[in-house]
Formats: C-alpha cells, structure tokens, sequence
C-alpha cells in the first residue's frame, strides 16, 4: 500500500491553500480542521488520483517500448549498398 505524504513545507502550503478555499467558498476554518481534511484527502481520494497517474505513465511507456524499433532502428550493413549507389551516380 502506498502512503501519499507531504513534507512539511508542502503540507503547510496545502493547508493554506485549504484555509483559503474555505474562506472565499464555504466558512472559514482553522489549522486543525483544515490538517485534518488534508489527511483524509490524502488517505481516501490521494491514491484514486497516485493511481491513475502511476497508469497514464505506464500507457505512456508502453507507447514508447512499442515504437523502439521504429524510432531507434538502424539499417544493418549498408556500407556497401551505399558505396555502390555512390559510384553509380558518379558515372
């Protein structure tokens, strides 16, 4: 199971940002009521949202596997076919 946790200075940012949201939308509230919902958000919608990240990143890598051939290919052993096709249009 992953744990989604902030640093502190994330942490206080987050609650901040909370605060304020509850100030211009709803009713203002304080430090612990604010902490606390960043805690239940982070253990309840935080991994629905880590989830779909850690998914989108492996369609992404996906993608890019599949097309190694195509974008990273190199034609084998073309010296000579192209030491030819020069000394043809030399002529």
């Amino acid at each position: 199971m992953v744990t989604l946790e902030l640093d502190k200075q994330q942490r206080a940012a987050a609650i901040s940002s909370l605060k304020r949201y509850f100030e211009e939308n709803l009713d203002p509230i304080g430090d612990l009521p604010a902490g606390l919902l960043l805690n239940f958000v982070l253990e309840e919608i935080g991994p629905v949202i880590y989830n779909r990240a850690i998914a989108d990143a492996q369609t992404r890598l996906t993608q890019r596997v599949a097309d190694l051939n195509g974008e990273l290919y190199a034609d084998e052993l073309q010296y000579w076919p192209r030491a030819d096709a020069k000394r043809k249009t030399r002529r």
